[in-house]
This record gives structure tokens, C-alpha cells and sequence, in this order.
């Protein structure tokens, strides 16, 4: 996922107080930190996190919270008129929990590599295209922060994960010929990780479900399936189950289109000089 708006950081004080009404409904409930996770499918370390307010309750928590303790919508309420200065916005803090946490994972990008397969200087590169320009500082704090993500590919059990780009994402020569070149070859070690399918969308291909632009389908560990969409006016959270089943169909098609991960893997020996 590249970020499209400004990020906001939440104000500690206001994530205190809802962290600790959280906490007081908690115990008017009779449940111990430990029990109210396992019964909304959190590790007690979150909840406690969300308590002391180092942590932000995000708006699908908090509205099974408010169902589950009977506070009546008051910490949906706490959490969506929670006042913010730069950091990320809801939907994306959203976003990239489910993406530390998701089982399964399917991304179609059609303008640039996949963030969690871009390498650090593809990245920064990316960042500095942006259009009002990010300063510095920003280019570096988001450029660290993408690659952060790029831990799951790493754990002892990473989700099933499914990337379909385009191929002229490829011929591009962002950050200039090494960075493309490193890249290149980045996304061919990618391509031999287990539980990772890497597949390009060929530039001759007669058919294209993708046409209407990026997206990214999520697998939470309690098997909720959820979406995300970007677009040139900002990015969409999507969790209706009407509208994820669309472009779950959507995806479906794009791999019956795209070229199989073992040709995939030939187009990127190729570009690379190797065949």
C-alpha cells in the first residue's frame, strides 16, 4: 500500500481517556485484560497497550467493545471525534493492522511495485514523485516506515501471499538504472519464498480485470475478509461484504490473465539478463 494523504498523529491525551474509559467498562464487565482479548480475538498485550493509551483503539474494535461491555457506542464515539495532529489517519492505522495480523494477503498494483516488495531506495524514490512534494524528513520517516512493514515476509509463519503487477511497472526506471536493477532482482528473491505466488500481468494480454485501478485483499485470523483500494484522490477502507466479494472476483481474474508464477519468474531472468 502506498500512503496517499498527509499523515496525522493521534493526541496522546484524548488516546488516554479513551483508553481509560476502556479500561473502567472493562472492569464494570468483570473481565480481566487477558479474557476480554481472547474474547474479541486480541492478545492481552493490545488491550493493556490501548488502556495506557500507547496504543490507538481502532473503529472496528472499539464498536465490538461497545456491543460486548454495553458502553452504548461511547468508545466508537471516543475514538471518531478523537482529535489528531500528523500521523496516520484511522483507515490507514486501520489498514496496517490487519496487514501485521492478516493470514492471507492478495495485492494487484498496476503503477508501481507492491510497497512490501519494494526495496528501500525503489521506495524513497517513489515518495519523492509525490505531488505536493513531502520534505525530507517525511520522505525518510515514510520510507523507513514502508520498509518496516516488509517484516511479515520474514516470520516463522507468514500469511499466504498473492502479488499480480503489471508488467510495465517493471520497465520503468524509477530512482534511476541501479535502483531499478536492484529492484529487479529483489522481486525475483521474492518470488522463491514459500507461501509467496509473484505473477505479471503481460503488456500483450487481451483482457485486463484491473483496469479500474490498485487494490488489496485482506484475511484476518477470525476469517473476516476485507479490502483495500487506492486511487488519485486517497485510499478507501472497504469491509462490506458485497463489495469485497466484487473485487475478490476481480483478483480471481486477474490470476486466470496474469502469466503463471513460473513464467513470472522467467520475465524477471530475463529483464535481468540472467536467460
Amino acid at each position: 500500500m502506498n500512503a496517499k494523504k498527509q499523515p496525522r498523529k493521534k493526541n496522546l491525551s484524548a488516546m488516554r481517556m479513551v483508553g481509560a474509559q476502556m479500561q473502567t467498562a472493562r472492569k464494570a464487565a468483570g473481565y480481566t485484560q487477558r479474557a476480554l482479548g481472547e474474547a474479541v480475538l486480541a492478545d492481552e498485550e493490545s488491550i493493556a497497550s490501548i488502556e495506557q493509551g500507547r496504543r490507538p483503539l481502532l473503529p472496528d474494535l472499539a464498536e465490538t467493545l461497545d456491543q460486548l461491555l454495553d458502553t452504548k457506542g461511547l468508545l466508537l464515539a471516543g475514538v471518531t471525534n478523537m482529535p489528531e495532529i500528523d500521523q496516520f489517519p484511522l483507515f490507514a492505522e486501520q489498514y496496517m493492522l490487519h496487514e501485521r495480523e492478516a493470514i492471507a494477503l492478495s495485492w494487484f498494483d498496476n503503477a508501481v511495485v507492491p510497497g512490501l516488495l519494494q526495496t528501500e531506495a525503489y521506495a524513497r524514490a517513489v515518495l519523492r514523485e509525490r505531488i505536493p512534494a513531502f520534505d525530507e524528513d517525511e520522505i525518510e520517516t515514510k520510507t523507513a516506515a514502508r520498509v518496516d512493514r516488509q517484516e511479515i515476509l520474514q516470520r516463522k509463519c507468514p500469511p499466504t501471499m498473492s502479488f499480480i503487477v503489471w508488467e510495465p511497472v517493471l520497465h520503468l526506471g524509477v530512482g534511476g538504472p541501479k535502483a531499478r536493477r536492484d529492484q529487479l532482482r529483489h522481486l525475483r528473491d521474492c518470488a522463491e519464498l514459500p507461501g509467496l505466488a509473484l505473477q505479471f500481468l503481460a503488456m500483450n494480454t487481451p483482457s485486463h480485470a484491473g483496469l479500474a485501478g490498485p487494490f488489496t485483499l485482506l484475511e484476518t485470523p477470525d476469517h473476516q475478509h476485507l479490502a483495500y483500494t487506492e486511487s488519485q484522490r486517497g485510499s478507501q477502507w472497504v469491509s462490506d461484504p458485497d463489495e469485497v466479494s466484487i473485487l475478490a472476483r476481480k483478483y480471481a481474474m486477474l490470476r486466470s490473465q496474469a502469466l503463471s508464477p513460473q513464467e513470472s519468474k522467467g520475465l524477471l531472468d530475463r529483464l535481468l539478463g540472467d536467460k
